[in-house]
């Protein structure tokens, strides 16, 4: 009975030429605790900003950041970044919305997959920027802190679409081909967002979600190394971020095929690939080389909570008056430690306690400053 079973399942999983089996997509994206919809997608989302808040954090504190800043710069940099990457992708598939038989107020639904990493990336840095003038901590040492953990956060996304059965390529003979299911809802309607598969294979297709998801885990591994050989700073290990990201993404794009806009003949998302990898090139080019010290990466001692309104006024019209104590200008003078860069490398770097930062940047951190009145 057991070997009868196992060759019908055999055969169920064979394709036209002979493959035996294929992966198979999740029956399901949405679980149901009484009325409340419980969204993998939405789950794999949360899980990855909160991966990238708590190792942002350690990093942070590593290259000799105060405890806490990552969390407070992300308060402002999450909310714009899930805004951005909604508008990123009703803009670029506005025909789904506005277009005929289109439903505007579904633009609203975020819940139901269609976040536009661009987008993300671009107003999440604006508000990380807010964040970091109203902290005072420099920005692009802050990118560089996280820009792996949000590279690993994108990466536990794109599981997401595999519950959603989004983000896939062309169909497919190869092996390692993805079954896309129809899913049905409660009523009987057709709803491969929020239905149940019946077991029947639509179609199989390149899996280009687990493309992407590998390329990034490949990334991560990769920045970590750079910055622990080099000393990478000044906001150029994101730039290498944007870069290995871009590039990836852009091959993974021609396999697509998807509902997108295209312009000329290739999805938008290629070209917007291409621009933003030569942008992140030039940056780290042309960006002054080394990393910063400790002590520049230390905030003032009071640290509002971003909803405290009013200390933050205050706090903005103190960081706009001038500053004219010797001690601040002593420490602007050492914000910059020449480090080797990728292209003078240093090969007891390697060798370096403490992971991506060396125990003497910890020890210059000024100890005045250690203490902090403000929330954790």
């Amino acid at each position: 009975m057991t070997c009868a079973v196992l060759a019908d399942s055999v055969v169920a999983h064979a394709g036209s030429v002979g493959v035996l089996a294929y992966i198979p997509s999740p029956p399901r994206g949405v679980w149901y605790l009484g009325p409340l919809p419980v969204r993998a997608y939405a789950l794999c989302i949360i899980a990855g900003i909160v991966l990238a808040i708590w190792w942002g954090e350690k990093r942070w504190q590593q290259r000799g950041g105060q405890g806490g800043a990552v969390l407070d710069v992300a308060m402002f940099a999450v909310p714009f970044g899930l805004v951005g990457g909604r508008l990123y992708h009703v803009a670029t598939d506005w025909q789904k919305y506005f277009g005929d038989g289109g439903h505007p107020l579904n633009a609203l639904k975020v819940w139901e997959g269609g976040l536009g990493i661009w987008g993300a990336v671009l107003l999440g840095g604006v508000g990380a920027w807010i964040g970091c003038r109203v902290y005072r901590i420099p920005l692009p040492a802050f990118g560089d802190a996280i820009a792996p953990p949000i590279l690993l956060a994108q990466a536990v996304g794109r599981l997401g679409n595999y519950f959603n059965q989004e983000l896939y390529g062309r169909r497919t003979d190869l092996p390692w081909g993805l079954e896309i299911y129809e899913r049905f809802g409660t009523d009987g309607q057709l709803d491969m967002m929020n239905g149940v598969s019946t077991g029947v294979v639509e179609r199989i297709v390149q899996p280009t979600f687990l493309y992407e998801l590998l390329w990034n885990l490949l990334g991560v591994a990769v920045l970590i190394w750079l910055d622990r050989r080099y000393r990478i700073g000044h906001g150029r290990l994101f730039a290498l971020y944007v870069a290995l990201y871009t590039f990836g993404r852009f091959w993974v794009e021609l396999l697509r095929d998807d509902e997108a806009t295209h312009v000329f003949g290739l999805r938008i998302n290629t070209y917007t690939s291409i621009i933003v990898f030569v942008c992140a090139i030039a940056y780290f080019l042309l960006a002054t080389k080394g990393r910063e010290t400790a002590a520049a990466l230390q905030p003032g001692t009071d640290r509002p909570w971003p909803w405290q309104i009013g200390r933050l006024r205050a706090r903005g019209a103190e960081s706009a008056a001038p500053q004219v104590d010797s001690t601040t200008s002593g420490a602007t003078a050492a914000a910059t430690e020449p480090e080797p860069d990728i292209e003078e490398s240093d090969s007891g770097n390697e060798s370096e306690p403490g992971g991506d930062e060396s125990a003497s940047d910890a020890a210059e951190s000024d100890p005045a400053k250690a203490g902090d009145s403000g929330p954790k």
